[in-house]
This record gives structure tokens, C-alpha cells and sequence, in this order.
């Protein structure tokens, strides 16, 4: 059973390539901004085998924090953030002020 559609795949690396420099997107969010939503995993695996020229050292867990599987671990992943965010000893970054929401197609084009 197929799990996330044929474009998934561009519609993330879209969307990780618009995250700005100091904020961060999630996993869940970002699989659910590109339509699926249960898809969460699939945006890592994407991460982990993705283009290198994204900033893929935005894209943090739920609880804003790093990946392990990072190139380097925690480590690398916390010195690709050197000058974008601080990163708490236990790897974290502030997600609740760092979150970024892009703006979805469509999203407050209702006639008043």
C-alpha cells in the first residue's frame, strides 16, 4: 500500500527549502503542509537520504528537538544551527517562538 502520493516527495523539499534562517518547521507539520499528515516518518527518510543544499538542520521533532541521525549526530546537527538558534543542553530549540507556518494556497482567500 502506497503511503503518500507521487509528488510528496517535491512538495516537502518545497517546503524545507522556504524555511527561514532561525526558524523551524516539524516533521508532522511539514508532512502534513505537503498532504500527509500520518506521513511524518517519510519526511525524515526524506531528510536522511534528501538534497544536501536544503536546510535541513530546520527541521526538528515535535518537542523541538535535534536528530540523532543528523550528519554527526546531535553534534552536527546543533553546529549547523551555530548562529540560527540556541540549542538547550538536552538538544532542544524553542519550538513554540521558533515554529514557522507557511502560508497555505489559499489560506484567507474567503470573500468577506
Amino acid at each position: 500500500m502506497q503511503r503518500v502520493d507521487r509528488d510528496f516527495k517535491k512538495r516537502v523539499y518545497e517546503l524545507v527549502a522556504q524555511i527561514p534562517r532561525g526558524r523551524f518547521m516539524t516533521y508532522g507539520q511539514i508532512a502534513a503542509q505537503a498532504g500527509a499528515p500520518w506521513a511524518a516518518w517519510e519526511v525524515g527518510q526524506l531528510a536522511h537520504r534528501g538534497p544536501d543544499n536544503l536546510p535541513w538542520q530546520r527541521v526538528v521533532n515535535k518537542n523541538g528537538g535535534l536528530a540523532s541521525g543528523y550528519p554527526g549526530g546531535l553534534e552536527g546537527h546543533k553546529k549547523a544551527l551555530a548562529g540560527e538558534a540556541e540549542v538547550s543542553a538536552d538538544y532542544k530549540v524553542d519550538i513554540e517562538r521558533l515554529i514557522w507556518q507557511p502560508e497555505a494556497p489559499g489560506q484567507n482567500s474567503l470573500p468577506l
